[in-house]
């Protein structure tokens, strides 16, 4: 999230994040262009006009630069010249202010699904099935109740299709940096997990790799 307005740009991350989405949050172009280079991000949603390096410069850098960042320009010029100016520029979408978080949401969501592999909306496996629309977990016809780190680690390992997560991939996609990367939050949310989704336990553990299911 790159937003000069602090109040707004923290609003908007914390909302993002009771949508089980991880978010990092800079307020001028210049530490946006320091953190895309240290972080790997499947959305940038970014202000045009922003101090230090222009929003413009930020949304070039990131078309030209190896990788599958998405651009979503959220700005008050919102005129039609603007719209296809920042889309020439590169951006993958274009939302002015004031907006609805609700589509905000929705652009964001539909932005990351562009960036990663495509998977469907319905997430299956063991059992278990994943809504990633309605945020509901249903495992054997019996519905649970997840927090939102829960369900994005779920999310992860659903999405791996079988395959090991890492811890380090689990803290990048379900917290921010802010996250101690010597925590033992992942242990203790999966720990969680096993416990809500029940018997028999369906996350493993893969000694020196991570968590899957099968």
């Amino acid at each position: 999230m790159v937003e000069d307005e602090v109040q707004l740009a923290d609003a908007i991350a914390e909302g993002l994040r009771l949508q089980s989405l991880a978010v990092d949050v800079v307020y001028d172009g210049e530490a946006a262009l320091e953190r895309l280079v240290v972080n790997q991000y499947d959305v940038c949603v970014l202000d045009r006009d922003i101090p230090r390096v222009h929003g413009d410069k930020v949304c070039e850098h990131i078309v030209a630069t190896p990788g599958d960042v998405r651009v979503l320009m959220l700005t008050a010029a919102g005129s039609v010249i603007d719209r296809v100016g920042g889309l020439s520029l590169g951006a993958d979408d274009y939302l002015t202010k004031p907006f609805a978080f609700a589509e905000l949401v929705a652009r964001v969501r539909a932005l990351g699904r562009r960036s990663r592999p495509a998977a469907p909306p319905v997430l299956e496996r063991a059992g278990i099935q994943l809504d990633t629309t309605r945020y509901e977990v249903v495992r054997d016809g019996r519905r649970i109740s997840l927090s939102r780190k829960e369900f994005a680690v779920l999310e992860e390992l659903l999405r791996a299709e079988g395959a090991p997560v890492t811890t380090e991939q689990l803290l990048e996609r379900a917290w921010d940096e802010n996250i101690d990367p010597f925590t033992g939050v992942v242990r203790v949310t999966v720990l969680n997990l096993r416990r809500k989704l029940g018997d028999p336990m369906v996350i493993e553990t893969v000694t020196g790799l991570g968590y899957q299911i099968r």
